[in-house]
């Protein structure tokens, strides 16, 4: 991986407001806790709003707006196969909000990208037509966020 495109690794993992050690960003990108250190380091001084210290862990102080994500092939095809399945296994209502994250990431990836979504050659098959399995799937995930819904009221009194 170019050190270019770990240090914004870095950053958007950052910008999920967790606390996280510099032996787990190492362990994620494949990296020394040495490398991960400098580039820390090198992020703070380049203006990133990088808070913390080695041996506690690292996030962002405030909220940092980047540029859109871009994908590279693999990152894409991963994603494109994902949708792929929650299409055919994840019932109609995750289908098709699959589908539309997918009409979302061609809008706006160059047009190289977007030929390489139709090249892929992964699908993902749903063995027999059984129709109620999506209707199946929709209620069960109705019914466990109404579950959850329940459980937070019950928790906060």
């Amino acid at each position: 991986m170019r050190r270019a495109d770990r240090l914004f690794q870095i950053v958007q993992i950052l910008r999920n407001k967790r606390l996280i050690t510099a032996r787990d960003l190492a362990e994620r990108l494949e990296v020394s806790e040495c490398t991960i250190y400098r580039d820390i380091q090198d992020l703070s001084l380049s203006g990133v709003p990088v808070e913390g210290e080695a041996g506690v862990g690292y996030h962002l102080r405030y909220s940092l707006d980047i540029p859109p994500i871009i994908f590279n092939a693999d990152e894409l095809e991963s994603l494109v196969v994902a949708i792929r399945m929650l299409k055919v296994w994840g019932g109609s209502e995750l289908g098709s909000s699959a589908q539309s994250v997918l009409d979302k990431v061609q809008a706006v990836i160059p047009q190289e990208l977007r030929e390489h979504i139709d090249d892929s050659k992964l699908f993902a098959l749903r063995f027999g037509d059984r129709k109620d399995i999506d209707v199946t799937l929709d209620t069960c995930r109705s019914a466990i966020e109404t579950v959850q819904v329940f459980m937070e009221r019950e928790k906060n009194g």
